[in-house]
């Protein structure tokens, strides 16, 4: 038996090797092997059975051995490896790395603990004799006999402070047992609780949801790839009717992959799963799946889907790489977040990804958003995707009133840049008085955005980096969100010397601190990346806030989507308009989903909600037509504009970076290859630049940026990277493809 192998070893070439007679029914396509390459062994995926004609088999070396019983990477899964390899300019071995969790590549095994107990009980008269002969025995005998189950060794030792010698003995004398039990590593094991609250039980379906629930099961039941784009304003119960297909999925046999966008958004995600899969579903246990996980924790969830003890997995962008067998349904929530796009090699986008692995399973794609992407919604507009609506929030609850606070006349009446207005102020306390809960967001950490001399106009850069330095209050410091570096806040300007150095825009720090000056009496948590480092503290503080302990929540885009909280009846959008002013053709997108899906955190309960949008600019488009959540007429006011200019959706976009410590050389370099691409694939792409990226440096290293448009990814990227592998790049210099890009900077 010859296979072809794709090693794990630092280079993408396909290695044959000969199977050994004794290891030939335990390899496959997809399964995990060790191979010899020179004079170590290298962790392999088999790609292929059999060699090309005329291979020289006598030379093979022999495979080394196989890590699992099972395929490490199912059918699909390597099918989609091939695909990415060819469509993200990345090679195979990167994306095979990325499938895979580092504790499986490795083959590591369970983690397990001995347990003991007592196998033969002694009779009053040998237990004395024991005692007299032994003591230690006698001790050891005398508290395993008052336990009720078995008791992990290391418990036992360590309290009653013997060694593992006085176990042996007891063990060869068939007086104790000692036996093994696997310790499994569940990632948010202990949210089962909050799920209960949420979700114990299945919510009455309203007829929207029925309607859309009924065309997802009979697509499911067909066996056949599809993609769904279910467009439902925010709280309509698009995640009841999640809940309801995975169920009737899992009934019918099938494994399903639940993509969300932020994994703040996991814990709450996941105790809903649970608790509905428990309740309805005869107890299936779901995986969680992210990169915050332990690897213990990555290990036992991939085995748990692996082998099929588990069906179901819920997690961030790559969770769909998670081995379901038989897949037949994948969901993303919140299709249209940036955060499913990846900013590192592979820089694959999860949404498209998951497209791509439905057809290759077979599978029912299901993509949902109360703002979908241009891009999903072109594809319906074509025909490539089914559109399902839910236009009613579930048990006829109002949508929030949206009040767009003009903050120029605001700063007129206070004769200053307020961060608050006086009517947000106002709702807040009162707010307050009826018990009910605020949420103030603003997407921008820190307390301010830069430090700015009034005399000079100097504000401070990082050394390291083309862009002014986050100013943080709590330790007087000024910090680079890019590189990390941070240094004392000055006194006075560094450039002028003058003592007329300020605080210029703002941070959610600032904001906390206002809303502490403003509303005394209110208790305020901050949610941002500052505050929220440590593993379990975004699960802490959504639980106390949950439970009423907190009155203000102030947050970036963490708390902007999917979260559920009945008694927020008030949400302020501080510096609402801070995106629109970016060079980025989705800015106006972005605004608009923000807007709306933050409004969406009011009036999911009873009581009525209010939204508050603070903005310099109440007249632009994109907040207009959230002021009504008219996504209609948005996209047909966007698309037109992209039309006109065949951006994306109409046309795909490239970005290549090139990144190096000489700026000079770096622009030759780039302009050299702008040329040779132009000459060689002018007629299938349109090229725009080379020209310096809009922050031209990060990290000391300089950056040029090119763009390609083209209809043709799949055609041109072969291409590039065919024509970059022959180009003389020098060596200090790096270049990044990135297909599809989200971040445009």
């Amino acid at each position: 038996m010859i296979v072809g192998v794709h090693p794990l070893a630092g280079f993408d070439k396909v290695l044959h090797y000969r199977v050994p007679e004794g290891m030939c029914a335990e390899v496959g396509v997809g399964s995990l092997v060790r191979v010899p390459i020179v004079n170590m062994l290298k962790l392999g995926i088999v790609g292929e059975i059999g060699a090309p004609q005329d291979f020289p088999i006598d030379r093979l070396k022999l495979l080394a051995q196989v890590v699992y019983p099972f395929p490490a990477l199912p059918p699909d899964l390597l099918g989609l490896a091939r695909w990415m390899a060819r469509y993200y300019a990345c090679g195979l071995e990167c994306i095979i790395e990325t499938m895979i969790p580092a504790a499986v590549r490795r083959g590591a095994g369970l983690k397990q603990e001995k347990l003991l107990a007592i196998a033969q009980k002694l009779s009053v008269e040998e237990l004395a004799v024991l005692a007299t002969r032994a003591p230690q025995q006698g001790k050891l005998y005398r508290f395993l006999e008052q336990q009720f189950r078995p008791t992990a060794k290391s418990l036992v030792l360590d309290r009653l402070g013997l060694t593992g010698a006085v176990v042996n003995a007891l063990v060869k004398r068939g007086v104790v047992r000692e036996e093994t039990r696997r310790i499994e590593r569940i990632a948010y094991a202990d949210d089962h609780a909050e799920g209960e609250l949420v979700a114990a039980l299945p919510h009455r379906l309203n007829e929207e949801q029925q309607t859309v629930v009924t065309a997802l099961t009979a697509s499911v039941a067909a066996g056949k790839f599809e993609v769904s784009l279910l467009h439902g304003i925010t709280g309509s119960g698009k995640t009841e009717v999640y809940l309801r297909t995975i169920d009737e999925t899992l009934k019918a046999g099938g494994g399903v992959v639940m993509l969300v966008p932020e994994v703040a958004l996991t814990p709450q995600t996941v105790a809903r799963l649970r608790s509905r899969l428990e309740a309805i579903a005869q107890g299936q246990r779901c995986v969680v799946w992210h990169s915050h996980l332990s690897e213990g924790e990555r290990l036992d969830g991939w085995l748990a889907l692996a082998t099929g003890e588990a069906r179901v997995v819920v997690g961030a962008r790559s969770a769909i790489f998670a081995p379901v067998k038989n897949l037949k349904l994948i969901v993303v929530d919140e299709e249209h977040e940036p955060a499913y796009k990846q900013d590192e090699t592979p820089r694959y986008h999860g949404r498209d990804v998951a497209v791509m692995r439905g057809k290759l399973s077979g599978a029912v794609c299901l993509l949902g958003s109360a703002t979908p992407s241009l891009e999903s919604f072109t594809n319906v507009e074509s025909g490539k995707y089914k559109l399902l609506q839910l236009t009613q929030r579930v048990d006829a609850r109002q949508l929030p009133f949206i009040d767009v606070v003009d903050m120029r006349i605001e700063a007129m009446k206070q004769r200053t840049l307020p961060v608050l207005s006086g009517k947000l102020v106002r709702a807040m306390q009162d707010r307050l008085e009826r018990r009910e809960q605020t949420i103030l967001f603003i997407n921008r950490r820190g307390y301010s955005s830069s430090m700015l001399c009034t005399k000079c106009g100097h504000a401070e850069g990082c050394n390291h980096c083309s862009i002014t330095m986050t100013y943080h209050r709590a330790d007087e410091q000024l910090r680079c969100h890019l590189c990390g570096d941070a240094r004392a806040a000055p006194a006075r300007c560094p450039q002028c010397g003058a003592p007329d150095i300020r605080w210029r825009g703002l941070g959610t720090q600032r904001v906390e601190e206002t809303v502490r000056r403003m509303v005394p009496r209110a208790r305020i948590e901050r949610m941002d990346t500052d505050t929220m480092s440590k593993k379990n503290r975004f699960r802490e503080v959504l639980a106390a806030f949950r439970a009423g302990k907190i009155d203000v929540l102030v947050g970036t885009q963490m708390i902007g989507k999917g979260l559920d909280f009945p008694n927020v009846t008030l949400v302020g959008l501080i510096d609402a308009d801070i995106s629109m002013h970016v060079p980025d053709f989705r800015a106006n997108e972005r605004t608009f989903q923000l807007l709306v899906q933050v409004a969406g955190r009011a009036g999911r309960g009873d009581r009525a909600g209010e939204v508050m949008v603070q903005t310099f600019t109440p007249q632009a488009e994109a907040i207009q037509f959230s002021r009504h959540a008219d996504f209609a007429g948005f996209a047909a006011a966007e698309l037109k504009i992209r039309r006109e200019f065949r951006y994306p959706p109409y046309r795909h976009l490239i970005h290549h970076l090139f990144r190096g410590p000489n700026p000079e050389k770096l622009q030759f370099f780039a302009e050299q290859w702008a040329k040779l691409v132009e000459k060689t694939l002018g007629d299938q792409v349109e090229l725009r630049g080379p020209s310096a990226s809009p922050i031209e440096k990060i990290k000391d290293e300089y950056r040029w940026q090119l763009w390609y448009f083209t209809h043709a990814v799949t055609k041109v990227v072969p291409q590039l990277m065919r024509l970059r592998a022959e180009f003389a790049w020098p060596d200090d210099l790096t270049q990044v493809l990135d297909v599809d890009p989200v971040n445009l900077s």
